[in-house]
């Protein structure tokens, strides 16, 4: 297990059911993202009173800020049931016909990671999303032929990391698209406040702040913080949680006061020490680091660039002079780059 996976917003198997529990229901119960609920709740409105389905939803952005989480809210919404389902699991056009065309009408079908999904898969998903029908092709050769199954009427729910892996003709048949943010402090004491409260423990507002400080600007990871800082609680034989144990838990995890936990140091390290601040390129880091690319990607680097602690240049990634700072070194004058130890 790396240093990282204590901050990893993808959930571990084991906690997945803690996880679902402590999630809202309705779209009330949902902090953070405000803009985004507000206009949620307009086109919910609205397909409530035409008594239509709610068009095929999009939503992108980094892991642990509750697309998940939405997608069941908007079922819950609607009073319908949520089918969940994801690209890497749908191999061959077969496996999403047999979803679509059991679907009962009216319902949610939330495709996670789905610019995973494979062309010849995602090509039936074009005319169940615009048309509610399914073209499959039945034998080979001249005795082939083509069948049209009819599809419920559905709302299609996709998730993604990555957007930008996500070809034009599928993005073009959402009709609503919708950007997570990653969360201020307020929002994610809040939530920690509310999980504390479910998971039957008291927590006073300063080690509330704390957790909310180095969650990364991300709920999952506030509540998976919340849970371990818990653990620590209870072995000290403490009845509720305050600032010592919380300070004493997050160190223990290697959190820093940034919420930065081991791999993200080592990250900018390898930039900062290694490769004298960058500009280096992404494979490079991964080969110094002994990770893979796409998990620097997606989980280390939209909080760090977030942060100003580094930046994407078309040479390469670059460390800022603030993640220097953090590190305790010091990089030379921008003219050159290079690290002055």
């Amino acid at each position: 297990m790396s240093g990282h996976d204590e901050l990893d917003p993808n959930l571990h198997p084991p906690e997945a059911g803690a996880e679902v529990s402590l999630r809202p229901r309705l779209l009330r119960e949902f902090i953070g993202q405000d803009s985004l609920k507000a206009n949620l709740s307009v086109f919910l409105d609205a397909a409530q009173k035409r008594r239509e389905c709610l068009d095929h939803l999009l939503l992108y952005g980094p892991p642990g800020l509750g697309k998940t989480t939405l997608a069941h809210i908007v079922a819950n919404e609607m009073q319908t049931t949520a089918h969940v389902t994801s690209g890497p699991t749908l191999q061959v056009p077969g496996d999403l016909v047999g979803i679509l065309t059991n679907l009962e009408p009216g319902a949610v079908l939330f495709i996670d990671e789905i610019h995973r999904l494979p062309r010849p898969v995602e090509e039936i998903l074009y005319p169940a999303m615009e048309d509610r029908r399914v073209d499959i092709l039945i034998g080979k050769g001249p005795a082939a032929r083509s069948i049209r199954l009819e599809v419920p009427p559905v709302t299609v729910v996709g998730a993604t990391t990555r957007q930008g892996l996500l070809t034009g003709p599928l993005r073009d048949r959402f009709g609503i698209v919708f950007h997570f943010d990653f969360y201020d402090e307020a929002a994610l004491f809040q939530i920690v406040t509310r999980s504390s409260r479910l998971l039957g423990y008291v927590m006073d507002d300063a080690g509330a702040r704390e957790i909310a400080r180095r969650s990364r600007g991300t709920p999952r990871i506030a509540n998976r913080l919340l849970r371990r800082v818990r653990d620590f609680a209870t072995v000290d034989g403490l009845d509720a949680i305050g600032l010592p144990v919380v300070v004493k838990a997050l160190g223990a995890l290697e959190i820093d006061e940034r919420g930065l936990d081991r791999l993200d140091r080592a990250y900018l390290y390898a930039i900062v020490g290694t490769h004298g601040g960058g500009p280096v390129g992404l494979e490079t880091i991964a080969a110094t680091l002994g990770e893979d690319s796409g998990t620097l990607e997606d989980v280390v680097e939209p909080y760090l660039l977030q942060r100003g602690l580094l930046a994407r240049t078309p040479r390469g990634r670059t460390a800022t002079p603030a993640a220097a700072s953090h590190l305790g070194l010091k990089l030379k004058a921008e003219t050159d780059g290079r690290l002055d130890l």
